[in-house]
C-alpha cells in the first residue's frame, strides 16, 4: 500500500505542474497523450484504493489556478471540463450509462457530435445582446478577465444580430487558430528572425492572453461557439429544447460554429460519425484532438445533471495522440537514391497516431542542431496521418546529463566516400555515384508504380540482384535473362519467367514515365510530363537547349539546368543508348485527336479522391485535354476539383487566392467543356 500511496503523490505533483505549464503559462513541458496517461493511471489508483482518494486531488479539478497578469472573473455557472474516452468500447460504456440513469431506448436518443478543437476554452457574456465581459475558463469556478484582447477577435460580434436577445446570456466556445493562419503567422516570424510557434494551441492561447490588447490583435484568432448558457434570458431560453436549436441561434445571433456538427440518432449512427471525424481529422481547417458526443435533448441533460468536474450528459471521444515522448536510442544516417545523407532518429517504439513508431526524421544537419536533440534524450515525437514519424524536440530532464552534441558524419556510411553540402543547400549528399545505397534506391524507384510499373521488383529482390552481381544499373535489368534468375533463392522458373515479362512489358511506357522513373532532381510527374509533351522522343529532348526546356509551361530555370545537366553527363547518355539498343520505346504519345483540348495551357489543381479515378488517371485525363495538374495552387491554377477528403491546405490556399473550387460531380463537365456550371445552394 506504500508504493501506491507513493505513486498517487508523485503523480498529483506531476500533473498539478503540467496543469499550470499548460493551463497558466501556456508552455506544456510534454505532449497531451503522456499527460491523458498520467491522468488516467491517477484515476484508476484512486478507483482501486477509494480510501487514497481526496476531493482536492488534481484528478477531480478542472483547469488550474488563475494567473495574476489578469483580472479574476467568476463564472455565473461553472465551466466544467469533459471526461474523456479512449476507445469504442468505452464509448459504448457511457451510452450505457445514460440509458440506466435517464431510462428509454437507446435506439432513440439523439447525440450531438462535434469537433473537438484544439484551443482555448472561452465564455463570453452578454447583457440584452452587447457584449460586456470575456473570460477564460481558469479553475472552472474564476476564471481571466480578457475582455479587451476578445473584442479584437475579428468573427465575435459585439452586438447579437436578431431580436431574441433580452437578458444575460453566455455563449461559450474556443478560442483558435486556424491551420492556415498558423502557418500564415509562424512564416511572418520567420520572416522578421523571432522565435517559431510550436503548435496552434499554444499559439492562440498565449496570443490571446496578451497583457496589451494591440498585440493580441495582431493575431489571427477566430473564436467557434459550442454552447449557450442562459444566466437570465427566459424569453430565449423557452424556445430553446435541444442542442441543435442552440446552435442554429449562435449562428443566428452571428457565430461561427463548427460545420462538422451533426445530430446522429441512435449509437451505431453516433459511432459512425465518431469514426469519420477521426478519418478525417487532417482535412478540417483547425487542429482537434477529438470528438465530443452530447446528448441533444436539454431536458434529459438537465435530469442527469452534472459531477463536481464533469457533466454526465457529455463525454470527449479523445483521438489517438499525434505526439509522445520516447527515449532517442541512436541517430543513423541514410542514403537515398539521389545521394541524399538523411539523419534519422532510432527510438523505443511508441505507439503515435495509432501506429507502433521506432524511427524518424530528423530531415537534415542543420534541423538536428536546430532542434538540439542527442542520443539519450527524452524526446517528443509526432506523427499526423500517414505523414512521416519526426522529432520536435528534446525533453529536459532535471539531474540527467545529456550526451554530447550529435555531429554529422563526414563519410558515407554505405560506401566511404565522402559526404559534403552542395552550394547553400541545407541538405547533405554522398559524392559516390557508384555508392550501393543510391544504387538500391534508384532501381526500387524506376520499377515503383509511379514509375516504369515493374510488377515484383520490390526492394528485397533488388537487394538480392545486387548482391548476386546480377545488376548495378537500371539499364542492367532489361539484359537479365529467366536462366539467370530461376537458381537464385526464392525464385522459380515461374517466378523469373514472371519477373522478365514485367520487366519486358514496361518497355512500352511512355517517356515521360522513363524520365519519373530516372530520378532526375526536381523533375517529378508533372514536370515529367510537360518535358514529354514538348520534346516526344529522347532524341528531340537530348538535343534541346536550356532557353528552349525553361521555356516550357510549368518547368522553369531550375528544372531546366537539372534536366540539361543530366542529359550531357556521359554515364546518363550511355545508359540512353542502352535502353535503345533494348528496345524501350522512349517516346510520348500524342494526344488523341478524339479529345478535345479542352482545357489547353490550364492547370487544374485536384484534392481528394473522385469516383470512378484514381489520382493518376484523373490529372492524365486533365493532360489529355492540354492542361497541366500540379500539386499545389498558385495564382495561375485555373481551378482546384475539391473529391472527398480533400487537403485542407490546398482548399484553403485557393479560398485565399480567390482559385474557384469545383465538386467532384463537376469533374466531367470540366473535362466535356473546360468549365462548369455554378451551383446554387
Amino acid at each position: 500500500m506504500s508504493d501506491v500511496a507513493a505513486r498517487i503523490f508523485e503523480l498529483r505533483a506531476e500533473i498539478a505542474e503540467h496543469n499550470v505549464a499548460y493551463h497558466v503559462n501556456d508552455a506544456p513541458t510534454i505532449p497531451d497523450g503522456d499527460y491523458d496517461a498520467l491522468v488516467r493511471e491517477l484515476r484508476a489508483l484512486e478507483a482501486e484504493h477509494p480510501e487514497l482518494k481526496t476531493e482536492d486531488s488534481v484528478s477531480q479539478l478542472v483547469g488550474a489556478p488563475v494567473s495574476t497578469v489578469f483580472q479574476p472573473v467568476q463564472h455565473r455557472t461553472a465551466m466544467l471540463s469533459l471526461d474523456n474516452v479512449f476507445d469504442e468500447d468505452e464509448l459504448r460504456a457511457w451510452t450505457d450509462r445514460l440509458v440506466k440513469a435517464i431510462g428509454g431506448n437507446v435506439s432513440s436518443l439523439a447525440f450531438s457530435v462535434e469537433p473537438k478543437i484544439d484551443g482555448l476554452a472561452l465564455s463570453i457574456t452578454y447583457e440584452d445582446g452587447e457584449f460586456v465581459v470575456a473570460a477564460t475558463r481558469g479553475d472552472g469556478r474564476v476564471g481571466e478577465n480578457v475582455t479587451d484582447n476578445v473584442r479584437t477577435i475579428h468573427n465575435v460580434p459585439q452586438q447579437l444580430l436578431g431580436k431574441n436577445t433580452a437578458g444575460v446570456l453566455e455563449i461559450r466556445g474556443e478560442v483558435y487558430l486556424a491551420k492556415a493562419d498558423f502557418l500564415d503567422m509562424n512564416e511572418r516570424q520567420r520572416a522578421a528572425g523571432l522565435k517559431l510557434f510550436a503548435n496552434p494551441r499554444n499559439a492562440a492561447a498565449g496570443s490571446l492572453r496578451q497583457k496589451d490588447s494591440r498585440q493580441s490583435a495582431l493575431r489571427p484568432l477566430s473564436f467557434l461557439a459550442y454552447q449557450m448558457v442562459f444566466d437570465d434570458a427566459p424569453q430565449l431560453q423557452a424556445t430553446m429544447t435541444s442542442h441543435a436549436a442552440t446552435l442554429r441561434a449562435m449562428d443566428a445571433f452571428g457565430f461561427f460554429t463548427a460545420p462538422e456538427t451533426t445530430t446522429q440518432v441512435g449509437v451505431d449512427a453516433m459511432l459512425q460519425r465518431v469514426d469519420w471525424l477521426e478519418t478525417h481529422r487532417h482535412d478540417l481547417a483547425y487542429e482537434i484532438d477529438g470528438v465530443v458526443i452530447k446528448l441533444d435533448d436539454l431536458a434529459l441533460r438537465e435530469q442527469l445533471g452534472t459531477t463536481s468536474r464533469a457533466p454526465r450528459w457529455a463525454i470527449a471521444r479523445k483521438l489517438p495522440p499525434e505526439e509522445r515522448t520516447t527515449r532517442l536510442l541512436a541517430i543513423e544516417v541514410s542514403i537515398g537514391r539521389t545521394g541524399r545523407a538523411t539523419p534519422y532518429a532510432v527510438l523505443e517504439p511508441v505507439v503515435v497516431a495509432g501506429s507502433r513508431v521506432a524511427m524518424a526524421t530528423l530531415h537534415n544537419e542543420d534541423q538536428v542542431a536546430k532542434k538540439d536533440v542527442r542520443p539519450g534524450d527524452l524526446v517528443i515525437v509526432r506523427k499526423a496521418g500517414d505523414v512521416i514519424p519526426e522529432i520536435v524536440g528534446p525533453v529536459l530532464e532535471k539531474g540527467r546529463r545529456r550526451a554530447r552534441a550529435w555531429l554529422f558524419p563526414v563519410d558515407c556510411p554505405d560506401c566511404g566516400q565522402p559526404l559534403a553540402r552542395v552550394g547553400e543547400e541545407s541538405d547533405t549528399y554522398c559524392v559516390n555515384p557508384a555508392c550501393p545505397a543510391q544504387q538500391l534506391q534508384q532501381i526500387i524507384h524506376f520499377g515503383s508504380r509511379g514509375a516504369m510499373d515493374i510488377e515484383g521488383l520490390g526492394e528485397q529482390r533488388v537487394a538480392q540482384l545486387l548482391g548476386e552481381g546480377l545488376i548495378t544499373d537500371v539499364a542492367d535489368l532489361y539484359e537479365l535473362r529467366v536462366e539467370q534468375l530461376s537458381g537464385l533463392e526464392g525464385l522459380g522458373e515461374l517466378s523469373a519467367n514472371s519477373l522478365v515479362r514485367a520487366i519486358e512489358d514496361s518497355k512500352v511506357m511512355p517517356l515521360s514515365r522513363v524520365l519519373v522513373g530516372l530520378g532526375i532532381r526536381h523533375v517529378g510527374p508533372v514536370a515529367a510530363r510537360a518535358l514529354a509533351q514538348s520534346f516526344p522522343t529522347y532524341d528531340e529532348l537530348s538535343h534541346s537547349s536550356f532557353d528552349n526546356i525553361e521555356g516550357i509551361v510549368g518547368v522553369g530555370p531550375v528544372i531546366a539546368a537539372s534536366v540539361v545537366r543530366y542529359l550531357e553527363d556521359r554515364e546518363n547518355r550511355e545508359r540512353f543508348e542502352r535502353f535503345k539498343n533494348a528496345g524501350l520505346a522512349l517516346s510520348e504519345p500524342s494526344l488523341s485527336t478524339d479529345v478535345a483540348p479542352t482545357l489547353s495551357g490550364r492547370a487544374v489543381v485536384i484534392t481528394g479522391s473522385l469516383d470512378g479515378y484514381s489520382r493518376e488517371s484523373a490529372e492524365e485525363a486533365v493532360v489529355l485535354r492540354g492542361g497541366t495538374s500540379p500539386g499545389s495552387v498558385s495564382k495561375k491554377t485555373y481551378c482546384v476539383v475539391v473529391g472527398e477528403a480533400p487537403g485542407a491546405s490546398k482548399v484553403n490556399k485557393a479560398a485565399e487566392l480567390g482559385i474557384p473550387t469545383i465538386g467532384a460531380d463537376q469533374f466531367e463537365e470540366l473535362l466535356t467543356t473546360g468549365t462548369w456550371k455554378a451551383t446554387t445552394s
